[in-house]
């Protein structure tokens, strides 16, 4: 099993999420700030007379965790790292039953 993190612009979250969700059994979408290449978002202040940059970009980070035959279908461009084992605490399974 892999999990996978992909840090994504923040308007790019639905098109990621539609992309991915008949692929996992579920995923968390966290969003943040960060720096890259993406363009920052330009803020008005003093009664709309002066502009800014914002220092950083928003970012959405999505995590999943795939069984291994899913792996290559779901990722992009993105960091993925093993994971060992996995519960469901509410049904109470293990592994890629949890999944």
């Amino acid at each position: 099993m892999k999990r996978i993190e992909a840090t994504i612009q923040h308007d790019k979250t639905g098109a990621v999420s539609d992309a991915i969700k008949d692929m996992v059994g579920g995923f968390t979408i966290l969003e943040g700030n960060g720096r890259g290449s993406g363009d920052r978002q330009t803020i008005r202040a003093g009664r709309g007379t002066g502009t800014f940059v914002a220092e950083f970009n928003k970012v959405a980070t999505i995590s999943t965790i795939v069984d291994d035959s899913k792996v290559e279908a779901v990722i992009n461009a993105i960091s993925v790292s093993t994971v060992d084992d996995v519960r469901n605490i509410a049904s109470k399974k293990r592994g890629s039953e949890a999944l």
